[in-house]
């Protein structure tokens, strides 16, 4: 076991490590020169589109295709995730994690593009896109051979890591939080959540849309409204966090004498954790989208990056920044207790809205975390299908809510390594085919602005 502990250990950081950041790095700046920065080119139009109603064929509409995508990516990332960046690679991080989100809505476009154009009808009726469609049928389109390989092997990485990352520890750290604010049981909150989850898969994606459109936008409000709080009020100290994160995002400094590598990893390698842009899930919800133009759900998808991480995750770290929680004693980081992740994120906000700071952290993470194994469920549903086939892929809910529970309940050390290196494994494959089947993206950019302009 300890081999094999070491070998997912090498696998995980290889999947997390300098190379795979560079590579997904390297592809949002590919990307967005490609397409000339459309993700920020279109902002306003893309707020426009999402709520401009679309004609055509798919199971949702646009913008419960974007809250689909929004609930699987906005939680832990934005929660624990930057408080991680920071407390490893100093206030700079923030920095970097920015740099990856603005790079990121180019591959979040690029990816919905491929993902509508090369989506298929199953035998259900319903719309089947992403990575394993776009990686197989898109590449034997442009490229001929047979890619299937390619297609199949996201799907495997996916479906792997859905267990894990988009089950398992999500329901564990709803029981956590749940059991630290209320003190109730693990084993009670993995009951209700396995029965919550359940009442909702059991309809499909449109049953998980119609959910997910109404938490995500509800919780992301709440959750801004509080850390806007915390931040006019301590408005006089915005300039020194600032000057925190752009200061150390050069130096490594912040990190008591490390490496400037370690600020930019921690800050890129959260970023990515926190948007997803390159790991090739996203998309597969935006497949699902009622539209027949492939860049109109593009543009809305690119939006994904902006709200996520330039949004959501720049609340967090201003309110981590602005409290006496974390200081900068002659230019190295302190955090009082060493505190990191969720519990770093927790402090910060109780320090400053005492007891109600404490629950929009943790109530914020559990509806968060909820949503999350709602879109990871039709990620793992939807890569199984590839795989197999519809009917063995219908079993999968009973496995899903049978695993919340385990989650729950279970010390997830092993669950979390080997999930965490399987998510990050999806972007092999997802980057190989957006990088090859780029020349399409960018001629039906082209194309769609050309009809604009007419």
């Amino acid at each position: 076991m300890e081999a094999f502990n070491a070998v997912i250990g090498a696998i995980g950081g290889f999947a997390w490590g300098p190379v795979m950041i560079v590579l997904l790095f390297s592809t949002g700046l590919i990307l967005s020169v490609g397409t000339k920065i459309v993700q920020y080119r279109k902002l306003g139009y893309a707020f426009k589109l999402l709520f401009t109603k679309s004609e055509g064929d798919g199971d949702i509409s646009p913008f419960a295709a974007l809250m689909t995508s929004l609930s699987a990516t906005i939680g832990t990332g934005n929660i624990a995730g930057v408080a991680t960046a920071i407390a490893l690679g100093g206030p700079g991080a923030v920095f970097w994690m920015w740099i990856t989100a603005i790079l990121g809505g180019a591959t979040k476009f690029s990816e919905a593009v491929l993902a509508v154009k090369y989506r298929v009808t199953d035998e259900a009726g319903e719309k089947s896109g992403g990575p394993m469609y776009y990686a197989s049928v898109g590449m034997e389109e442009k490229y001929g051979g047979n890619w299937k390989w390619l297609g199949w092997l996201f799907a495997f990485f996916a479906f792997i890591a859905s267990v894990g990352i988009g089950n398992m520890v999500q329901s564990n750290s709803v029981a956590a939080a749940v059991n630290n604010q209320l003190n109730v049981a693990p084993w009670i909150t993995g009951l209700i959540l396995a029965v919550a989850v359940g009442a909702v898969i059991i309809g499909g994606i449109k049953s998980i849309a119609r959910v997910s459109e109404k938490i995500v936008p509800v919780m992301a409000v709440i959750y801004v409204i509080g850390s806007l709080i915390i931040i006019f009020v301590n408005y006089d100290q915005l300039g020194q966090a600032f000057g925190w994160i752009f200061g150390n995002a050069f130096t490594g400094k912040a990190v008591g004498g490390g490496l400037l590598g370690s600020v930019i990893r921690f800050g890129v390698a959260r970023g990515i954790f926190s948007n997803e842009a390159g790991l090739g899930s996203a998309p597969i919800a935006h497949a699902a989208s009622q539209t027949n133009d492939p860049v109109r759900q593009g543009i809305i998808a690119s939006l994904g990056s902006f709200l996520d991480t330039i949004v959501i995750c720049t609340m967090t770290a201003l309110v981590i920044l602005t409290s006496a929680i974390l200081t900068m004693p002659e230019g190295v980081m302190e955090i009082t207790n060493n505190l990191n992740g969720a519990e770093l994120t927790t402090a910060a906000y109780r320090s400053q809205l005492p007891g109600f700071g404490g629950f929009i952290v943790s109530f914020g993470l559990v509806f968060f975390a909820f949503s999350t194994m709602l879109t990871w469920y039709f990620y793992g549903f939807k890569s199984l299908e590839y795989i197999t086939s519809r009917a063995v892929a219908e079993y999968y809910k009973w496995v899903w809510v049978a695993l919340a529970f385990v989650g729950a309940i279970a010390s997830l050390d092993f669950v979390w390594n080997i999930s965490d290196a399987f998510n990050g494994l999806m972007a092999i494959p997802n980057l190989i085919a957006l990088i090859a089947l780029s020349p399409v993206v960018f001629a039906a950019l082209k194309e769609y602005e050309g009809k604009l302009k007419n």
